[in-house]
């Protein structure tokens, strides 16, 4: 089953900006399926589910996501008032709009 936020992400994928990583972003959805991005030297590989051990697990609202990768909403602000939460190595989430830019 696709999802559309998870499509543009693909697509936005910067590899130069994932070169040397070797991590795991699980996105766990309240109003969707929940993926998974692995990202490693530069390639990026999508699954649908939970991986058994994620380096950081992002939970929200799939509107929550878009907002944050449109630059319409500020990710600290949505983490702060309890629209994003993060688990995990919370740093690394900060590193999404780097390796996934709108434009």
């Amino acid at each position: 089953m696709a999802n559309p936020i998870i499509d543009k992400l693909q697509a936005r994928f910067d590899a130069d900006a994932a070169q040397g990583m070797d991590d795991v972003f699980q996105f766990i959805f309240s109003d969707t399926d929940d993926y998974y991005l692995v990202i490693k030297d530069g390639r990026l590989d999508v699954r649908q589910g939970e991986h058994d051990d994620p380096s950081v697990t992002l939970s929200m609202a799939t509107d929550t996501l878009k907002g944050i990768m449109s630059g319409e909403l500020n990710g600290m602000n949505a983490f702060m008032t309890g629209k994003l939460k993060a688990t995990g190595n919370v740093m690394l989430a900060t590193k999404l709009t780097n390796l996934f830019p709108s434009t």
